[in-house]
């Protein structure tokens, strides 16, 4: 009788390993969630090219600050909200990116962590440019949002984390981030039902439609 193949190591594992300086688990932790990370920039900045430098910058952080974080909410939870940090000055995040890629062990270069960037089809980049009108005119709403809510709405709606999850990631009670998330949806709500009134309001000087010079 043949034995079961043994379970894959979990993300705490991983986690632990790459905290030692093992760069073949952090490389690990890279393929599994570099994607999730991707996505989250994008919703974060609604511009994929920018998403694609910010997923760099996140896991080269994650490995700059692997001593100091043992991410016990999940890995995953932490990374996002490593993520709506640096998003927040991509263009330092950026910048400071370069300059860690110079200090990085060349084996978590090969990892991947270096270079984030999903490969696209040509083809999809209609696609990709309606994904970022979309997503620019949710976030001009969702910039008016004190930071707070902010947070809690990127992890809990946009990043599909749970509540505990969210209250661990953020360092605040899990009633907190209940509350939290209630008053950002419905500022959200608010501002988005007052932008489609604005929106549909006539212009000044502009005439009804139908309406013709006497």
């Amino acid at each position: 009788m043949s034995s079961l193949p043994a379970a894959p190591p979990d993300d705490q594992h991983l986690w632990s390993r790459a905290r030692q300086g093992d760069p073949a688990a952090f490389g690990e932790l890279f393929t599994r969630h570099s994607t999730v990370v991707y996505n989250h920039c994008f919703r974060l900045t609604g511009s994929w090219k920018i998403a694609e430098d910010l997923t760099s910058v996140v896991f080269l952080e994650a490995w700059r600050k692997r001593d100091d974080v043992v991410a016990e909410a999940g890995f995953v939870p932490w990374l996002l909200s490593l993520a709506g940090r640096v998003a927040g000055n991509s263009t330092r995040a950026v910048r400071r990116h370069r300059r860690l890629l110079a200090k990085l062990p060349p084996a978590v270069i090969a990892g991947g962590a270096a270079d984030a960037a999903p490969r696209h089809d040509p083809a999809d980049a209609a696609a990709r440019a309606d994904d970022e009108r979309h997503m620019k005119q949710v976030l001009r709403v969702f910039r008016r949002l004190p930071k707070q809510e902010q947070e809690v709405l990127a992890l809990c709606v946009w990043g599909e984390r749970t509540y505990a999850e969210a209250a661990v990631a953020l360092g605040i009670p899990v009633g907190t981030v209940r509350s939290r998330l209630a008053r950002a949806r419905a500022h959200m709500e608010r501002l988005t039902e007052a932008a489609a009134t604005k929106t549909a309001e006539p212009r000044p000087g502009s005439r009804p439609e139908g309406a013709h010079h006497t």
